[in-house]
């Protein structure tokens, strides 16, 4: 110990009593390995003291007293400030030394609660909302996309509808989208061209079919939807921006709040869509016998941004026959006019 050996040679008289009660004795203290070693004045060894255990009775007062352990009966009364300085450094030097248990326990539970903070901000939200959306079944996906049509149409404008132009929406949801799907919903406002909710329901604006005489535009609009949803499923995008509190209670209670709801419908409005990659999409318009290219002249009129879209068109050397006939296509152009 590098305390200890720097006083090995140091050593004072003191007074030393054995016993309570007993009278004290006139001793030289001096060091010895880990201990303090008390003699006569024949430099004959009366007893030693551990210094781990050596204890001072009166701190800050003089002359120093000091015991080797709390239980013990012998006392030891020094005067020399050197010594008692010493003493004082090396049992210092042994105290800082000692293993503390309660200090290990305390890094370790500081580590534990560190890492039980970190899954709570970091892996549970995403952990919950990816249980969530293995678990809601489809109804609860449909309840919860008409909720949010309702909350969009009354801030968006109402929903379009005719007699005829409704059948002619349902064979062009017949044609691109799953047998389950709800048929596409044309909004009568709103800024968005499209979108889609949960439940596979898929928005139009109404300026998708009425500034554009190709079928194929309104058709792209919704194969571009369509992999949007699949590539992104729109409930977890929805319980992502509502957060972990509406995740929660969806999962228990299987509805969400009317405040995460008007909310993430006033996000919806004002949300560019996604990018589509190029190759992705392609394979939704093949899949559809779909052309591309006007969909993608509606997108970008000067082609620049949407380059593969043209040059890859699945259809450019095929002639598909419309799946809409052009009565159905004028029926649908004018669903948002009654």
């Amino acid at each position: 110990m590098t305390a200890l050996s720097q006083y090995q040679r140091l050593e004072c008289p003191a007074l030393w009593r054995e016993a309570p009660g007993a009278q004290r004795r006139d001793v030289i203290v001096s060091f010895g390995d880990a201990s303090l070693v008390i003699s006569d004045h024949n430099d004959a060894a009366l007893t030693h003291w551990s210094l781990a255990a050596v204890e001072r009775r009166n701190p800050d007062t003089l002359p120093a007293l000091f015991t080797p352990g709390t239980d013990s009966g012998e006392e030891l009364e020094i005067e020399d400030e050197t010594m008692i300085a010493a003493i004082g450094t090396v049992i210092a030097a042994i105290e800082r030394a000692r293993p503390r248990p309660g200090r290990l326990r305390q890094v370790l539970l500081g580590s534990a609660l560190a890492l039980v903070i970190g899954l709570l901000v970091f892996w549970m939200p995403g952990a919950l909302r990816r249980h969530t959306i293995q678990v809601v079944p489809s109804t609860v996906r449909a309840e919860i996309g008409r909720e949010l049509l309702a909350r969009i149409t009354r801030i968006n404008g109402p929903q379009c509808h005719s007699p005829a132009g409704d059948r002619a929406l349902a064979r062009l949801g017949a044609w691109l989208l799953p047998a389950a799907a709800p048929s596409p919903i044309v909004l009568a406002g709103g800024q968005p061209m499209a979108g889609h909710l949960p439940g596979g329901i898929v928005l139009l604006n109404r300026s998708v079919i009425e500034d554009h005489q190709d079928l194929a535009v309104a058709a792209g609009f919704v194969l571009a939807e369509k992999a949007r949803a699949d590539l992104n499923d729109p409930l977890s995008r929805m319980l992502r921006a509502t957060g972990p509190i509406a995740t929660f209670r969806l999962l228990t209670t299987g509805t969400m709040s009317d405040e995460a709801l008007d909310s993430y419908a006033r996000t919806l409005i004002g949300q560019r869509p996604t990018a589509v990659p190029p190759r992705i999409l392609l394979d939704y318009f093949a899949a559809a016998k779909v052309p591309s290219t006007p969909y993608a002249r509606a997108i970008d009129p000067s082609g620049e941004t949407v380059l593969p879209l043209i040059e890859a068109d699945p259809m450019r050397d095929h002639d598909p026959a419309p799946a809409l006939s052009d009565a159905d296509w004028v029926r649908l152009q004018g669903i948002c006019d009654s």
